[in-house]
């Protein structure tokens, strides 16, 4: 290596700990080696190393999915931080994002100019591996999945050479990286497309467990025929009594319902307005909430409206895509989540999907969209051997009694273990990605960065 390569670093050295750092400290990644980059010519640097090394190679910036992934063991861990800043093109309505940004800078660069991006619900989620995976915003139902946003992928393959695929440039191995599930190189940056956001209508509402069912049963209602413009996330929350939460949420299950209405335009804010009241009307008069956080207000606000937590934590969970519940699936949702089902999991959520989310992108990657009326997330704190069994059966629970409801689809950014199945791409996509892999990468040097279901090869 040179003076301007990237320091390759092993177990137990500082800079060792600072790349294999993750958000989910449940799951922890021990890699052979790990090596922090910046630049191309870092990636291809340490693409040789590995090489020498006889290591395989595996990619991350945050580690938010680093209990989805396989074991690191003889792997070199290449950790992506940027280069530079994000760069808006105000006229193009495109941003350039350079790999290991997290979403809160492309937030702020984006309202610069009046425009949004489908973002995850956290800042500090990294933008590469979120939009990669598919992404489902608080945007969603407007705007699609995230992947369908990018528009050129600048990567370094893993033969070192750097490469910017697109539609136009190597439109096969652009169509593999949007939501193939990885394992085809070292992403060094993305170009992305905005949208107009003017205003949006955003929080969280709060009422006790007590009045889930009728709270439920009026959100499905109102979720048959919402506009595409609002997003919206029903939760039933355990939360801890830590000083960040206020204390009126803390001591039992709540119901929380989170959401987004986009106003494009300003002359567009008052028909979000009422789109608003439309849906939090009638939850309003069921009981009045004891928070609520909605109000009119600018979309960089939108990147914290589900509250997600900002400092890493130890968490356990499970997925599921699920098909319209009906009074049955509501029951059974809230018997074993809701008030008096013990439930230890922090959150269990059914996000709102349709829309736009459902549509296929002609354009798209080998994911475009998704199937199914609602994604199914529950995490539960696993700060010990007690917390962590008992998250792990209440999950298993959970799963068993939501199964007449299981489309069994997933969606790639919400895996939550790696042993769980996953179910995103059809056998013929698997398929013609294999032929993708084999043709960037055929002596395999990436193959455990692919995740279960994304390929027959590995």
């Amino acid at each position: 290596m040179t003076e301007t390569d990237p320091v390759v670093s092993l177990p137990g050295e500082r800079a060792y700990a600072a790349a294999t750092a993750v958000f989910n400290l449940a799951a922890p990644v021990r890699p052979a080696a790990a090596v922090t980059v910046r630049t191309v010519e870092q990636v291809q640097a340490a693409l040789r190393h590995a090489h020498r090394a006889g290591r395989w190679v595996r990619v991350h910036t945050t580690g938010h999915a680093s209990s989805s992934a396989r074991p690191m063991d003889d792997a070199l861990l290449i950790r992506t931080e940027p280069a530079g800043p994000v760069v808006v093109d105000p006229v193009a309505r495109t941003a350039r994002v350079p790999a290991g940004t997290r979403w809160g800078a492309v937030v702020e660069a984006a309202a610069e100019h009046g425009l949004a991006a489908p973002h995850g619900t956290s800042p500090t989620v990294g933008v590469v591996g979120y939009l990669l995976r598919g992404g489902i915003s608080f945007y969603g139902r407007r705007a699609g999945l995230a992947v369908n946003s990018v528009r050129a992928i600048e990567l370094v393959t893993p033969d070192g050479e750097f490469r910017r695929v697109s539609a136009i440039a190597d439109p096969e191995l652009f169509w593999a990286l949007r939501g193939g599930g990885g394992g085809l190189g070292v992403v060094t940056a993305v170009e992305l497309a905005l949208f107009p956001a003017a205003r949006v209508v955003t929080g969280a509402a709060f009422w006790p467990a007590a009045y889930g069912p009728e709270l439920l049963s009026r959100w499905l209602r109102w979720t048959g025929d919402a506009p595409e413009t609002v997003t919206t996330a029903f939760r039933v929350m355990n939360l801890p009594a830590v000083p960040e939460i206020p204390p009126v949420l803390t001591g039992g299950p709540v119901i929380c319902l989170a959401g987004v209405v986009l106003s494009p335009t300003e002359d567009g804010l008052a028909t979000a307005e009422r789109q608003a009241a439309d849906l939090l009307g009638p939850l309003r008069a069921v009981c009045e909430p004891v928070l609520d956080t909605w109000c009119t207000t600018t979309p960089p606000a939108v990147v914290r409206t589900h509250m997600d937590p900002t400092d890493p934590v130890p968490v356990l969970g499970d997925h599921l895509l699920l098909s319209e519940l009906g009074p049955d699936g509501a029951e059974t949702f809230l018997k074993v989540l809701g008030e008096g089902s013990g439930s230890p999991l922090v959150n269990a959520e059914l996000r709102q999907l349709g829309g736009a989310l459902a549509v296929p992108d002609p354009n798209g990657g080998a994911l475009s969209h998704l199937d199914g009326a609602f994604a199914f997330t529950a995490g539960g704190l696993a700060v010990d051997q007690v917390t962590t069994a008992a998250v792990r059966a209440h999950c298993a629970e959970v799963r068993s009694a939501l199964t007449p409801w299981d489309t069994g689809r997933t969606a790639p950014t919400l895996v939550e273990r790696l042993e769980q199945p996953q179910g995103h791409l059809s056998a013929a996509a698997v398929a013609r990605l294999d032929r993708v892999r084999h043709r960037v990468d055929p002596a395999g040097w990436l193959r455990h960065d692919v995740p279960p279901g994304s390929s027959n090869r590995y």
